[in-house]
């Protein structure tokens, strides 16, 4: 063992942060998370751009969304790990130049292979970035403050996802997609730089531990095998394919022995042991669940409006952009007030919030104007700060504080599977219901229909050929086949959230503050 802090003894924990340091370190960990998370989603809106600049279908441009949360998904378990080996500091700032770097290489990618590369190993450099960033804050945040230290990271969290569609929008339409990436240039060091200049005297002990590397090889082959099926089974008939077959059976072999090897190890790469705590199971399940309903709605809602209705990037993000306001502004007296209140009550109003506004969504049609649009989203944001902090608070309670670093690591580990896993579901079921509701509304379409032979005599008159008309016909047909199956999938979203209600009372309170809720 090799114990590596600068300005103290081995036994004598750090004081924490006051004052203008701590500020300056909320700052430049906040921005980290936020560059973080807002990669996950501010592709989005720019996707059908990316696809169409380097000759690819919308499907296959979601591969940079689904390859970024894999390879984040793959390193995030390692995150304790790495923190005993090389410190929590050196591991957070390492992290954040790595996520700099790969980051460019994806502005500067000139096909989709050479994308779909640079977004993996962005990815995997940013994996450990946001469980230590909140490793970070608690342990430098008086004890009697850290219940704001975890409101404001899971402010950043929260935040993040709602700018990122908005701030994509705009970088597409004004500049150019790879600008979206290229903005994580300046943030990314000016982050790294604040925080090793104030933690580099405060590392943690570190600890040559072994890498399980068995376990490891069976993470990566497994969850790759899994996300390269839901990739790619949309465009190959799914298991009529013996490709798509074979990388489901290799996802389930391999992710069925990771479990059992993992259980067994005596330095597991996935400490799974973390799943005997009733509430960390708890709340990893609904936080990951909740996820993958949450962030399906924000991946097919910008590409509906985009593809269907003829949105722009910016618009699609400005239509997104509004569940953020009530999310930033409820999110700090969230925080504060967390003790006050049952948290299991808290997450049951923010699933009836989205499973209200996810109804909602599926009740209209193509001629929905932007106000009417905007609306339920501006609603939603009630339940963004409702769903995220107090389930980081659940997860937490009751763990010591040397389990932080491998609870955030794998709790973040299952949301970004979770978002990734929704990212080619939603997808892929939007395409699906949006062929069978083209194929039911095309039966409706003959020419011994007297709405069709009147309609097509109109578009005749008007100047346009047969062919034209049936071309026009066509594509009124796939438009209102989409918004048909747009509404599916938020219907489907809606019954998931409801569901997932009774999950959360499993949990057993007392929750405890922030600060008990790790160990001190």
């Amino acid at each position: 063992m090799a114990a590596t802090p600068n300005d103290a003894t081995p036994d004598a924990p750090l004081k924490p942060l006051h004052g203008g340091p701590l500020a300056l370190l909320t700052i430049a960990v906040a921005f980290s998370t936020f560059m973080e998370v807002l990669d996950m989603t501010i592709v989005n809106v720019a996707v059908p751009h990316i696809a169409g600049s380097l000759g690819v279908s919308p499907s296959e441009g979601t591969w940079t969304i689904s390859s970024y949360a894999l390879a984040s998904a793959i390193m995030q378990p390692l995150t304790g790990w790495l923190a005993r080996r090389f410190g929590e500091v050196k591991t957070f700032v390492g992290s954040v130049l790595l996520f700099v770097i790969f980051s460019m290489l994806c502005g500067l990618a000139t096909s989709m292979p050479m994308l779909v590369i640079g977004r993996l190993l962005q990815g995997a450099g940013s994996g450990p970035m946001v469980a230590l960033s909140l490793t970070l804050l608690l342990s430098n945040y008086p004890k009697e403050k850290q219940g704001i230290a975890l409101a404001l990271w899971a402010m950043t969290v929260v935040v993040a996802p709602i700018f990122g569609p908005i701030l994509g929008g705009w970088l597409t339409d004004n500049f150019s997609w790879p600008w979206i990436f290229y903005i994580n240039l300046p943030v990314g060091l000016a982050a790294a730089a604040v925080t090793w200049g104030l933690l580099r005297k405060r590392e943690t002990k570190t600890f040559k531990a072994p890498i399980d590397m068995i376990g490891l090889a069976l993470l990566v082959v497994g969850v790759g095998a899994l996300q390269f099926m839901l990739d790619n089974g949309n465009d190959h008939d799914w298991f009529a394919s013996p490709m798509i077959l074979t990388l489901g059976l290799v996802a389930l072999v391999c992710l069925t022995f990771l479990i059992v090897w993992e259980l067994h190890a005596k330095h597991p790469v996935v400490d799974l042991s973390l799943f005997k705590q009733r509430n960390f199971t708890v709340g990893v399940v609904s936080l990951s669940l909740g996820m993958f309903a949450f962030f399906g709605i924000n991946v097919v809602f910008p590409l509906w409006l985009q593809i269907t209705l003829g949105y722009t990037a910016t618009w699609a993000g400005l239509a997104t952009a509004p569940v953020g306001v009530l999310a930033f502004l409820i999110a700090p007296v969230l925080g504060k007030n967390m003790h006050r209140l049952d948290l299991r009550a808290v997450v049951t109003f923010a699933f009836l919030v989205f499973a209200g506004t996810a109804y909602w969504f599926s009740t209209f049609d193509s001629s929905a104007s932007f106000s009417a649009l905007v609306i339920p989203r501006f609603v939603m944001g009630l339940a963004i700060p409702c769903f995220f902090i107090p389930l980081n608070q659940v997860y937490l309670s009751g763990l010591p504080v040397d389990q932080i670093a491998s609870a955030s690591g794998l709790s973040n580990f299952c949301r970004t599977i979770g978002s990734s896993v929704s990212t080619a579901v939603m997808v892929t079921l939007w395409q699906h219901r949006g062929e069978s509701h083209h194929a039911t509304l095309t039966e409706y379409v003959s020419p011994g229909h007297p709405a069709t032979t009147g309609f097509v005599g109109q578009l005749t008159h008007g100047g346009l050929s047969h062919t034209q008309s049936l071309g026009l016909i066509d594509q009124l047909l796939t438009r209102e086949a989409l918004t048909l199956a747009v509404n599916d999938v938020f219907w489907a979203c809606a019954i998931l959230f409801v569901l997932l209600i009774p999950v959360l009372w499993f949990a057993k309170p007392p929750f405890g503050s922030a600060g008990g809720a790790v160990g001190h």
